[in-house]
């Protein structure tokens, strides 16, 4: 299934892509997709719906991020060796963790903010992994039976932020719209080997990061199990699993995004992403 949040910003409603490529309205079954509204018992409970019977709605309407909102927002930091080559940075041993705010998510192709002060804002095309069930010391080998679904994030960065302010990285991860997430949820079924996903991203119409997941150092089923035993997983936490090569402080010179700029994005099956760049006011 693919499962979408549609309607204006911050009144959307779930639903879900019809066979045919239409929107139907879920909301006279579930209130929304977050926390348990995306867990493995409530996804089954949606594909025993016909759809049928559920609303149309128009193709044209808004999509907001494809989760309400999120128990956690945890991102994984240079998984990808040309990435981490291309920053300068070593290849890690172990999974770089970090998380995002939650406040900074945002529909796939609303507008992406350039916050107060801002001079280094650059982009992330990701694999994002929903966790669908309340989990800790899960096996690799038991991994993805935990995932509710897949979708793209765009982790946008603000890299002066990041790295010349001292502290986590979460802070320059995380002002408002730094977080588009969708268009849908993918549920995990339809994936059959998310390390072999292409990706990419355009700024300007000019491919920036091309690449596939199966360049990633930490496999998804590693990062879960990495994560579950430091903290206990929630249904509904979402994980960004790293960025590949292309990111605009790893170019010569530097480039970072400015207003106007527009980002597309794409990975295989989880559709695409359209952002305009406008500046803090």
């Amino acid at each position: 299934m693919k499962l979408v949040r549609f309607g204006k910003k911050n009144n959307e409603k779930p639903g879900l892509i019809d066979p045919e490529g239409g929107i139907r309205d879920l909301s006279d079954y579930f209130s929304d997709f977050t926390h348990e509204g995306v867990s493995l018992e409530t996804l089954d409970k949606i594909k025993n719906i016909d759809y049928n019977k559920l609303s149309k709605i128009p193709r044209t309407t808004r999509l907001g991020s494809c989760l309400a909102d999120t128990p956690n927002f945890y991102c994984i930091g240079l998984n990808y060796v040309k990435h981490a080559k291309e920053t300068n940075a070593e290849i890690p041993k172990e999974p770089i963790v970090f998380s995002k705010s939650t406040s900074s998510i945002t529909g796939p192709n609303d507008q992406v903010i350039i916050p107060k002060g801002s001079v280094k804002t650059d982009w992330e095309v990701e694999l994002g992994v929903i966790i669908g069930e309340n989990c800790q010391y899960v096996s690799e080998k038991d991994a993805l039976s935990v995932v509710s679904g897949y979708c793209i994030v765009n982790d946008v960065s603000e890299r002066s932020y990041q790295f010349d302010r001292g502290g986590q990285w979460i802070k320059g991860k995380s002002a408002p719209t730094f977080a588009p997430i969708g268009p849908f949820i993918v549920t995990a079924d339809e994936i059959e080997d998310p390390q072999n996903l292409n990706m990419e991203l355009s700024v300007n119409g000019i491919t920036v990061q091309k690449s596939n997941t199966s360049d990633m150092i930490f496999k998804v089923t590693e990062i879960i199990s990495h994560l579950s035993n430091f903290m206990a997983l929630r249904q509904g936490d979402i994980i960004a699993t790293g960025t590949p090569e292309g990111v605009g402080v790893g170019m010569k010179p530097p480039m970072f995004l400015k207003e106007g700029d527009i980002m597309e994005l794409e990975i295989d099956f989880l559709g695409s992403q359209k952002q305009t760049v406008v500046a803090y006011k």
